[in-house]
């Protein structure tokens, strides 16, 4: 199974621009209901991650007003720590693994350049599927098995 089977492609994920100012980063994660979002360069590299948590620590260490936010470019604002990319290229078990730990997992090419991201549901989804599928199958199995003397 390939990574791209569950690849939200970049045009399709809501993400900031490190130079977006603080005021912008709100709104926008407000508008798409996001508690961590992807955070790019202008060249469409993959730079980190953004929390909420990480906004309010930033709001709150640096003493502002929501005004005051329209003149804060993100790049300023520490992050606690980033979601760790991947490539295309990543075998299945990496990519579950970084799920594990992260909502998403954002993907990068072969020059870090951020061509989307794989949500944790869906990789969750596609288990649940394939579960669904063979699970009939095991309980048929499971009842000829107990019917045996060992």
């Amino acid at each position: 199974m390939n990574l791209l089977f569950f690849l939200t492609p970049k045009q399709d994920v809501a993400f900031l621009y490190e130079d977006f100012t603080l005021r912008q980063a709100l709104e926008k994660m407000e508008r798409h209901r996001y508690s961590t979002i992807p955070v790019l360069n202008r060249a469409g590299e993959y730079v980190g991650s953004m929390t909420e948590g990480d906004l309010l620590w930033g709001i709150k260490n640096q003493g502002l007003r929501l005004e005051d936010a329209e003149e804060i470019p993100l790049r300023t604002i520490p992050r606690k720590r980033d979601y760790k990319p991947v490539t295309v290229t990543t075998q299945m078990d990496e990519l579950v693994a970084a799920a594990m730990t992260q909502n998403f997992v954002p993907v990068v090419d072969d020059k870090k350049s951020f061509i989307g991201l794989v949500k944790r549901n869906a990789i969750i989804q596609y288990c649940y599927d394939r579960y669904r599928a063979v699970a009939p199958e095991l309980a048929a199995q499971k009842r000829r098995t107990e019917g045996r003397v060992v």
